[in-house]
């Protein structure tokens, strides 16, 4: 049931070598940068990778980083995949099942999220607190390898509320601005129309994307621990006169990775 996680998992470690990273990190859109960042950095392409889903979006360099971030050792997927790309949910759960085979045990997810909320404006940061599934699929539907985690999880606090107050206390500290609420998936590739923003709106999302729920509803199936953090790169269509494009998403993930990235790092050097 898992054999492909096997294998990409087995493919990583041989490249690996005495390198035994806990953390991972999933970037989003135009969030590239963090890997930068990284010391003695190792560089996996992911079409080095047999089994592994290729990144096709601008903005996703597709390649995994391993090295060191503020003292511990992590391994970075720059470039994520998205279910709009035309990938099946299960192509997502075997990376995060791949990540589980090679011991990590904290899973950093960023996106690049649409705003719901006037006062959370393009350019910030939104800690994501739980999340609405709206997107049409599981990644968790088929088979069930006991060998992760049960049939039917139990998805309260998927995003370990731990994880979510250290970020908090840092993002006070450094003075970031950092917002908090649900995000909302859905399955893209076109932006919300005005109604179903409204209908988001009164669901009770704060901020729309693309992407997160399916690596994040695996992790959490397989016992990994949680935090996920939004870039607010637009408002909505008709949130202040929204009207979003790639592009700007892109430019206003620009704007906001600089904060992501000391929020993440200091994250990092006090786990």
């Amino acid at each position: 049931m898992s054999e492909n996680a096997h294998s990409i998992a087995g493919q990583i470690k041989a490249r690996l070598g005495s390198r035994s990273p806990r953390i991972a990190v999933i970037l989003g859109s135009g969030l590239g940068g963090l890997a930068d960042e990284i010391e003695n950095p190792l560089s996996i392409d992911y079409v080095s990778i047999k089994g592994f889903p290729v990144s096709t979006v601008a903005g996703h360099r597709g390649r995994l980083i391993a090295g060191t971030l503020s003292g511990k050792e992590v391994l970075c997927m720059q470039g994520r995949i998205h279910l709009y790309e035309g990938y099946p949910p299960a192509a997502v759960a075997d990376i995060v099942k791949a990540f589980k085979l090679l011991g990590i045990e904290t899973l950093i997810v960023t996106n690049a999220a649409g705003s719901l909320r006037k006062e959370m404006a393009p350019g910030s940061l939104m800690l994501i607190e739980d999340h609405l599934n709206l997107s049409g699929f599981n990644p968790l539907i088929g088979p069930n390898d006991d060998s992760f985690g049960p049939r039917f999880p139990n998805m309260n606090n998927v995003y370990t509320p731990a994880y979510r107050s250290l970020a908090q206390k840092i993002a006070e500290d450094a003075g970031i601005t950092l917002h908090a609420g649900v995000y909302c998936m859905l399955s893209g590739p076109a932006f919300e129309t005005p109604a179903e923003v409204r209908a988001c709106r009164v669901l009770g999302a704060d901020a729309n994307g693309m992407s997160t729920v399916p690596e994040t509803m695996t992790a959490a199936w397989c016992g990994i621990k949680v935090l996920g953090i939004s870039a607010l790169t637009n408002y909505c269509t008709g949130i202040e006169g929204g009207s979003p494009s790639h592009a700007e998403t892109l430019e206003n993930a620009a704007k906001a990775s600089a904060g992501l990235t000391l929020l993440v790092k200091r994250f990092i050097g006090e786990l």
